[in-house]
């Protein structure tokens, strides 16, 4: 029974440490891309050969249905698009909106397909993985990029700013998962200076 109870704190603590590490790489991945602003265009370019070469298997291989494949292959068509712009990316273009429809419809077929005939569970992961999420998990850690990547100008009010110097530039802000981080470091940041700075306000 004791070992029962100290294997579901060894469970908690492998997915607590997991969720770290997740976090930690996306994190990784999010600051190298936005660095590696041109060949990261060139990696998803490479992602949608791929993954059009890996459609046509799949049908003529595993006879998947024809309407799954097409519309697979019109969805890297419309990826093909949006890389056209990278890394400037709108999320209000037709051809943005238009891929968020498509891969709807795709998981919608998938599903459907998935559910009337059998697949062992890696076969179906890997589908789903390589087939449906590797582009948009591409894209998705692409909008953390930001096109003015000069420092700016902060124009904030001179009587809070400490110093002459202090917050002159300031990093535009982030979207995306980095932007997701930034937005976690501040708060964490406000949480600790309401907690903190209080409690010495309290003491004098």
């Amino acid at each position: 029974m004791f070992l029962y109870l100290l294997s579901w704190m060894s469970t908690l603590i492998h997915i607590t440490l997991c969720t770290l590490s997740l976090a930690a790489g996306l994190y990784y991945i999010a600051e190298v891309v936005e660095e590696y602003t041109v060949l990261t265009a060139k990696v998803i370019r490479y992602m949608i050969y791929a993954t059009s070469v890996a459609f046509v298997g799949i049908y003529l291989f595993e006879s998947f249905p024809f309407y799954m494949v097409l519309f697979g292959i019109l969805t890297n068509l419309d990826y093909y698009i949006v890389l056209s712009s990278f890394p400037s990316i709108s999320l209000s273009s037709i051809s943005f909106i238009t891929g968020l429809i498509l891969v709807l419809i795709n998981h919608y077929f998938a599903f459907q397909y998935f559910t009337t005939v059998y697949y062992p569970f890696p076969e179906i992961l890997a589908y789903f993985t390589i087939c449906l999420w590797l582009i948009p998990f591409a894209f998705f850690i692409s909008l953390s990029i930001n096109e003015y990547t000069l420092p700016t100008m902060h124009t904030s009010n001179p009587q809070s700013l400490g110093s002459p110097m202090d917050n002159v530039f300031r990093r535009p802000k982030r979207s995306g998962v980095l932007g997701m981080f930034d937005y976690i470091s501040e708060k964490k940041d406000n949480w600790k200076e309401d907690v903190f700075g209080g409690g010495r306000h309290k003491m004098f």
